[in-house]
């Protein structure tokens, strides 16, 4: 068994990171995203599936041609390659899971 806490992870802009392959090497990386209303990422891709999993609040999610307002207790899938973006649409705290299908965050910014 590993644990890990939340507070000994790195924290960027919105978000703690999890990568997998520092972690033992697990197939694997998470964000636990709490991001304000009004912040989110700018528009980026990845070569493997993302799920996001939103469990506070609620996030407009911009995903190729769609783009769609997600609510606390629904989970978005991102296929591989997809170009996508999501912001805090709410009022108060956006909380969410992203798990990336990979041991290391690769992300093509293209904004």
């Amino acid at each position: 068994m590993y644990v890990t806490s939340q507070d000994q992870l790195p924290f960027s802009v919105i978000a703690h990171e999890f990568e997998g392959h520092a972690h033992g090497g697990i197939g694997v990386s998470v964000l636990l995203v709490d991001a304000a209303p009004g912040r989110g990422p700018d528009l980026h891709k990845h070569d493997y599936d993302e799920l996001f999993i939103v469990q506070e609040g609620r996030a407009t999610v911009v995903a190729g041609d769609e783009e769609r307002e997600v609510h606390a207790g629904e989970i978005v899938v991102v296929p591989a390659g997809e170009p996508h973006r999501f912001v805090n649409s709410g009022d108060g705290p956006l909380r969410q899971i992203d798990i990336h299908l990979s041991p290391r965050f690769g992300t093509d910014w293209l904004d």
